[in-house]
Formats: structure tokens, sequence, C-alpha cells
């Protein structure tokens, strides 16, 4: 039998990890500061066990680095690690398409077009978070309906969810274009057509990685520290 107690620790540790990664992009934790578990559990009204789990989600995510006995601190992904993940994640939602749509029914399609009205209203309200939450769940529909298990466990180790969110707060960007970016790939499900779906696809992503490149800021380089000089005390 599952365990309820890791079950409900691991819904709450979702929870903790969205709160701490929208407090990161909205400067709360600049680049290089500490997250320290027991703050955050007290703010939260949590154990540190979800905060800790939380912590290693968006330690794979490229967020955070946690380091032995001096805990987690925020690092900022480059330009660069958005883009791989974003190739990476065309490739394999390219082979989610043409293993999806020809198995998709009625109600599949009704589904996907429901999602994509969410994340025009969402857009409509400027609610990024809304926004990321209804894209991340579209694409990750498509690729449980492919019913390849082995794909479902590639895709959601990049962190989509995540991802969106990061690039959805980025200097510039635009939740009502990203909204609208998904229209051509509903139109080529409608059509039950997977290689127009694969070309949607691509255009999206392409669309996506472009505005990235002109709008993302690398992270600052790291604070040199001189040979042999004492580090600072964490306060």
């Amino acid at each position: 039998m599952p365990d309820d107690s890791a079950i409900s620790r691991s819904v709450l540790a979702e929870h903790v990890k969205d709160r701490l990664l929208q407090d990161i992009m909205a400067g709360r934790y600049p680049p290089h500061s500490r997250i320290v578990e027991t703050r955050v559990a007290r703010e939260l009204g949590t154990s540190q066990a979800p905060v800790r789990e939380a912590l290693r989600g968006l330690e794979a995510l490229g967020l955070v680095e946690i380091m032995p006995f001096r805990g987690a601190r925020v690092r900022r992904p480059s330009k660069d690690e958005l883009l791989e993940a974003y190739a990476v994640r065309f490739a394999l939602e390219s082979l989610g398409a043409r293993l999806a749509v020809p198995r998709m029914t009625d109600d599949d399609l009704a589904e996907l077009e429901a999602l994509g009205a969410e994340m025009l209203r969402a857009a409509a309200d400027d609610d990024r978070h809304a926004v990321a939450v209804a894209d991340a769940r579209f694409h990750g529909r498509v690729i449980e309906m492919t019913g390849n298990g082995t794909l479902q466990r590639v895709w959601r180790s990049l962190e989509p969810f995540s991802r969106t969110y990061i690039t959805l707060v980025a200097p510039g960007a635009d939740a009502q274009w990203t909204a609208g970016l998904h229209e051509p790939v509903l139109d080529a499900i409608r059509q039950r057509d997977p290689e127009l779906m694969v070309a949607a696809l691509r255009h999206h992503f392409d669309d996506i990685s472009a505005r990235l490149v002109d709008a993302w800021q690398d992270p600052p380089a790291e604070p040199q520290r001189t040979p042999g000089a004492p580090r600072r005390a964490a306060r």
C-alpha cells in the first residue's frame, strides 16, 4: 500500500517549491542569497522535510545550489541552460505528437481546447503563474496521451512548469503571446495530423527561444574570493 504520509509530504513539497520559485523570480531571494530551511518552514507553517525536498527539486532545475554545511543558495539559470532544455523538450514533444495524435479521442481534443482557453483567460488577466500552470498541463496531457511511461518520466524530469514560469517572468514577457502560441498546435490536433503538429511545435519552441535570447539576462559572475581570505560569516 502507498504510504499516505509520504504522499502528503510530496504534495506539500510541490506547494513549497512553487512558493519558493515565485519568491525567487520576484526577487525576494536574489542570486547568491541563502534560503534557510528553518525560516521557510516557519513562514509556511510546515516542517523542514517538505522544504528540504522542495529545495532538492529547485536544485535539479538549476535554480538552487545546496552546499554541505552551508545550506542552499539561489543561482539564476543561464540563457544557454534554458535554451538547451527547450531543444530537448522539442525533441521529446515531437515524438509525443507522433505517438499521441493517432490515439486522441474527441474528448481528448476537448480537454486540450479547454486548457488552451484557460491559458487565454489567464493571459487576459496577466496572471502569468496561471498561464504557466495551464501551459505545462497542456503539454503534459499530450505526453500522457502517448501512453508511453518512459517518455512521460523523461519529459517531467525537465521541470516544464518551472521553466515555462521562468520565461514568463523574464523582462518583456507577454502572457497573451505565450498563450496564443498554442492555437497552431491545437489546429494540427483538430486535423489529426501528427507532422503538422510537429511543425507547429517547432515554430512554438523556436519563437520562445528567440524571444528568450533577446530578453533573458544571464546571471552575474560569481564574486571572486582572494585565495587565503576568510569567508564572510553567513547572516
